[in-house]
C-alpha cells in the first residue's frame, strides 16, 4: 500500500509537561496514545528533572512558544482530539486556551491539580482559570476526587457524591466528566463516566503497588487515542466519538499497564506502557 493511500492514524495534540523519568507526563501521553494506535503530537509546557523518587526542578517554557509548538502542528499536521496536562500558571492556561478554541478539536482535559502525595500544584488563580477557561469548554474532563472536591467545592466521598461532582461540572460546560476513584478505600476502585445520557460505573480490583506513576496521564491519553483512533483525520467531522467504549478500553489498559508494571526506580514506579 503506498504511502499516501493508506488509512489515516488519528491525530491527538497534547499539551503538558515532561517527565525526565518517562513515567508521566508527555513521555507518558506518547506511549499511551500510540499504543491506542493513535498518532501523538506535542506542546510541551515544562521541563521537568525527575525520577520514580520525585521532582529536583521545573523549568517551565515561556506561554508564546507553547502557543508556536499548538500553531506550528495544527498548520501542518492537524488533529483530531486534543489532551491537556499539567499547566501550571494562569498566563499560561490562559494563552493555551486561545490557541486551543482556535483549533476547535474536541478536548480532553486532565486538570492536574493535586499531587500524589496530596500537595496543590495550583495556586487559587490557576485552579479558577483551569476552571473557566479550560474544564467549562471540554468534551471530557478526568479529575481524581481531590481534583474533583477542588473543582467542584464539595466532599466527595461515595458513588452519589461522584455524581453530584460529575452534574456540577456538566452544568458548568463540560460535555462528560470521568471521576476517577482511584484514592478511595475499599478493595475495588470505583471509577464514574457521566455522559449527557447518564452515568456508567466501572470497578476494577484494587492493585497493591508502588508502581501507579503516571496512572492519570495515561489513562487521560488512552481515552484521548481511543477517541482520536474512532474518527482518523478528522473523516468523518459529524461523528459522535463513543466515550463510553473509548473509556472501558482506557480503563482496562491501565489496569494491565500497572498490573505488568516493570518495576523500576526506588519510589514511585512507572506502568507498562
Amino acid at each position: 500500500m503506498s504511502r499516501e493511500t493508506r488509512a489515516p492514524k488519528g491525530r491527538v495534540l497534547v499539551v503538558a509537561g515532561s517527565d525526565s523519568g518517562g513515567g508521566a507526563g508527555i513521555q507518558a501521553d506518547i506511549k499511551s496514545i500510540m499504543a491506542q494506535g493513535a498518532y501523538a503530537t506535542t506542546a510541551i509546557t515544562a521541563l521537568t528533572a525527575q525520577n520514580t523518587m520525585g521532582v529536583q526542578d521545573i523549568m517551565d517554557v515561556p506561554p508564546d512558544f507553547v502557543v508556536r509548538q499548538i500553531t506550528s502542528v495544527l498548520e501542518d499536521i492537524g488533529t483530531d482530539i486534543v489532551k491537556t496536562g499539567m499547566l501550571n500558571r494562569r498566563a499560561l492556561i490562559e494563552h493555551v486556551a486561545q490557541a486551543l478554541a482556535d483549533a476547535g478539536a474536541p478536548m480532553v482535559v486532565d486538570p492536574v491539580m493535586v499531587a500524589t502525595s496530596g500537595d496543590r500544584l495550583l495556586d487559587e488563580d490557576a485552579v479558577s482559570a483551569l476552571s473557566d477557561l479550560l474544564v467549562s469548554n471540554a468534551f471530557l474532563v478526568t479529575p481524581n476526587l481531590p481534583e474533583a472536591e477542588l473543582l467542584t467545592r464539595r466532599d466527595i466521598e461515595k458513588p452519589d457524591d461522584m455524581k453530584r461532582a460529575a452534574d456540577t461540572l456538566m452544568n458548568a460546560g463540560t460535555h462528560a466528566a470521568l471521576i476517577k476513584g482511584g484514592h478511595s478505600t475499599g478493595n475495588n476502585v470505583i471509577d464514574l463516566l457521566a455522559l449527557q445520557s447518564g452515568f456508567e460505573l466501572f470497578e476494577h480490583e484494587r492493585l497493591e503497588t508502588r508502581n501507579t506513576h503516571g496512572t492519570g496521564c495515561t489513562l487521560a491519553s488512552a481515552i484521548a487515542g481511543q477517541l482520536a483512533a474512532q474518527i482518523p483525520g478528522g473523516s468523518s467531522p459529524d461523528l459522535t466519538p463513543d466515550l463510553r467504549a473509548a473509556t472501558e478500553h482506557a480503563l482496562a489498559y491501565v489496569h494491565a499497564a500497572i498490573k505488568n508494571a516493570p518495576n523500576l526506580g526506588h519510589g514511585n514506579g512507572p506502568l507498562e506502557h
